[in-house]
């Protein structure tokens, strides 16, 4: 079967009462009919239920529905995005080694790399999305993996997944990827030499704003790593966050569809604008890394960025002209966002930063809803009149 199909059809095993749409198992722990049965689960000899905190039917769907559309053996999935971050970290890394990491990443992965991973002797260097050519002169041999995020958050560079992961195998570091922004209908970084995928559930996996959730995906012999990480220091999914994310997975692709259709037609309507200096989505030719994104991409997912020419002021008096895009922290919701990334998401970094990774003070990120798309477009246009 089509992944999309797979991953539908991927279902915990009915219950005696026959249901079509499965249970919640609203569980802290489960029985055993002997003691027998127990000691051989504490033992890893069964795959039997112990305590949610390791393992429960609804968390495992979730888990098992993720590895159909990423293509991966298997997956662990944590309380939220970051906590699958870190776990994808700690799971490997230790003290003395060394991390390549794409510089255009999430501001709360920045903050973890940079303040968390130094207290347990991790070090790191920053490379340029856009220069994958000098990655290679920064690989040291204490180097352990490389991270990166593509397309980038929240600047939508675009990362040559094809050439990292020939770096990374030429090198044996694993290859770890952020593929949120993407979502598996997007691209599948396994098939161009991931190790590692990870996911913030939160955002089109929901795809509605309602819960919190994670997950790492990769061979089963890096997952089990994962999970013994994760098993003993406990960022679980909950079962009801896992039930809500495994039945959202069965729109993702129709979801992803409207999302990604409505932020080109946006994006395109938005170029040359004159209150825009320029305008950031992966399927414009305009976009510097255009021909990759093509090349690993089937579509250029739900963000739309573009710089306006006021600066953080223009920046401000926009986002309070907006009438119908909501201001929140998050994206991927079936209701258009309008976000500033350098006063919210990326607020820790310092000026030099943000402008190392193309935030500038005037950026402004949409994430692209189901609303009507012109409704969307004409909001953002008498918006930017405001400017």
């Amino acid at each position: 079967m089509h992944p999309v199909s797979k991953a539908i059809r991927t279902q915990i095993d009915r219950t005696n009462e026959m249901e079509h749409s499965q249970p919640m198992f609203l569980t802290s722990s489960f029985c055993f009919d002997n003691v027998e049965e127990m000691r051989a689960a504490f033992a890893d000899e069964s795959d039997d239920n112990i305590y949610s905190r390791f393992s429960n039917p609804n968390v495992q769907e979730f888990v098992d529905r993720m590895c159909a559309l990423e293509g991966t053996e298997s997956g662990f999935a944590t309380a939220s995005g970051m906590s699958a971050i870190f776990a994808s970290f700690m799971a490997f890394l230790k003290q003395g080694d060394h991390l390549l990491c794409c510089r255009s990443i999430f501001g709360s992965t920045h903050t973890v790399i940079t303040k968390y991973l130094p207290k347990y002797g991790i070090t790191h260097t920053y490379v340029d999305a856009a220069d994958i050519a000098s990655w290679e002169q920064h690989i040291q041999p204490n180097t352990k993996m490389i991270y990166l995020e593509t397309p980038t958050n929240p600047a939508l560079e675009v990362i040559d997944l094809e050439a990292v992961g020939a770096l990374s195998k030429k090198h044996n570091l694993l290859l770890n990827v952020d593929n949120c922004f993407a979502t598996p209908i997007g691209q599948r970084p396994i098939e161009f030499g991931a190790d590692l995928i990870i996911h913030s559930g939160t955002k089109w996996l929901d795809g509605q704003g309602r819960v919190l959730g994670g997950i790492v995906l990769g061979k089963k012999a890096l997952i089990h790593e994962v999970y013994l990480f994760c098993r003993s220091t406990g960022p679980s999914l909950s079962p009801f966050n896992a039930w809500i994310l495994s039945r959202s997975l069965e729109t993702l692709e129709v979801r992803m569809d409207r999302h990604s259709s409505s932020a080109l037609y946006i994006a395109g309507k938005l170029e040359n604008h004159p209150q825009i200096n320029n305008v950031r989505y992966p399927f414009l030719p305009s976009h510097p890394q255009h021909a990759v994104a093509i090349k690993q991409m089937v579509n250029g997912g739900g963000l739309v960025c573009f710089e306006l020419k006021g600066g953080i002021e223009s920046g401000r008096k926009f986002l309070d002209a907006l009438k119908m895009l909501t201001l929140t922290a998050n994206l991927g919701d079936t209701r258009s966002i309008a976000s500033h990334p350098a006063s919210t998401t990326h607020a820790k970094l310092t000026d030099a930063e943000r402008n190392a990774v193309g935030i500038c003070a005037g950026l402004i990120r949409i994430s692209v809803g189901l609303e009507n798309r012109d409704d969307i477009l004409n909001d953002i246009l008498q918006a930017l009149e405001k400017c």
